[in-house]
């Protein structure tokens, strides 16, 4: 626990120097303290939830007013980074840490705040096979994790003090990087204070879109890979290779519609085959059927200055083995390096089941 508390406190005053360094760019920390419940969304944890997990997350953000185009379009939200530390309260689970980047989006005259962070977490009790044979949830020591936090905000109650409160659900996963990865998900109430390093804000400016947007349909190649293991414990990671082609629309500064064709070459799943025409014959797997995929997606990408969030629904139109049904879907992050060159970490599942996280690159034509 002691090192759990130095790693803390060692974020809270990187956080606060930070903060107090970059007085002129309006910058302001919070804290919010949470304590909630395990979603059960799946019964293989059952045995998991035996308390209420509580914990923190710590942040600066940075404030925007208008400096850029896509300020005004998203109104005038915060980015920056978060820190959070959860204890499951139950031994099996132990206690995460997580490190994040996010956006604050307001709403209701800026009254309520819309956080969404992705980042990385550490878990301090993973699953081992003879240690820790219960935790089916977190299969390796780093995961994935995203938080939501919907909260009532208001800043400078008392001098630079202000308050906030809501909801928020942090969701841990390693996206079958390695198994088992059941996953966990806590729904929590928070309460919190936010402390902001200048007296007053700068006026918002309301100016309009500086350019008007036209564009013509445009062609994408992308490349995406990463590691994956399926639900067999201890049957191995195995490198996937993902190439795509799709065309792209967009219709206005923040929004484009996609198009395109997926094609799977997905290692693990010859290790699967084989492992079901051996162990399981009434299943009529014969061991030589093919791994590859090749799917149809339309998808939609909304556009966050030089970010966009991508979510895509897909379907195999060839699919030689069974595996998790033929629909699938992708969400995740893009980043543009100019115009046309851009990188991506996206999330593949089939409904709530995650497949893999996939490293990308691309090129929009």
């Amino acid at each position: 626990m002691k090192r759990h508390l130095s790693c803390i406190i060692m974020v809270l005053g990187f956080l606060i120097l930070k903060a107090q360094d970059d007085q002129a760019l309006h910058s302001y920390t919070d804290i919010s303290y949470f304590k909630g419940n395990i979603a059960l969304h799946n019964s293989d944890i059952l045995h998991l939830i035996s308390g209420r997990p509580e914990g923190f997350i710590l942040g600066w953000n940075r404030k925007t007013f208008g400096e850029e185009d896509w300020h005004k379009r998203y109104n005038y939200p915060d980015y920056g980074f978060s820190f959070s530390y959860q204890d499951f309260k139950d031994s099996r689970l132990g206690e995460n840490l997580a490190l994040y980047a996010h956006f604050n989006f307001y709403f209701f005259k800026r009254r309520l705040m819309l956080r969404i962070g992705q980042g990385i977490a550490y878990t301090t009790n993973s699953y081992d096979k003879i240690d820790n044979p219960k935790n089916v949830a977190f299969g390796s020591d780093f995961l994935s994790s995203t938080y939501l936090m919907f909260n009532y905000k208001k800043e400078r109650l008392v001098g630079p003090f202000g308050f906030q409160a809501g909801l928020s659900l942090i969701h841990y996963s390693n996206a079958n990087v390695k198994a088992p990865n059941t996953s966990v998900n806590t729904v929590a109430i928070n309460l919190g204070l936010n402390y902001n390093f200048q007296e007053e804000d700068k006026v918002y400016k309301k100016k309009a879109d500086s350019t008007k947007f036209s564009e013509p349909i445009r062609y994408n190649l992308a490349f995406r890979t990463g590691i994956n293991e399926s639900d067999v414990i201890g049957s191995g990671q195995f490198p996937f290779y993902i190439f795509s082609a799709y065309a792209d629309k967009r219709l206005s500064h923040v929004s484009a519609v996609q198009f395109g064709v997926d094609v799977f070459f997905s290692n693990f799943l010859k290790e699967l085959i084989y492992y079901k025409s051996v162990a399981f014959p009434e299943e009529n797997v014969s061991g030589d059927e093919d791994y590859k995929r090749v799917g149809l997606f339309v998808g939609h990408e909304l556009f966050v200055n030089k970010m966009s969030i991508v979510g895509q629904l897909g379907y195999y139109v060839y699919y030689p083995f069974d595996f998790e049904g033929k629909v699938y879907f992708r969400i995740g992050l893009k980043r543009y390096f100019g115009k046309k060159i851009f990188g991506a970490v996206t999330l593949k599942s089939h409904g709530a089941k995650a497949e893999a996280v996939e490293f990308g690159i691309g090129i929009r034509l």
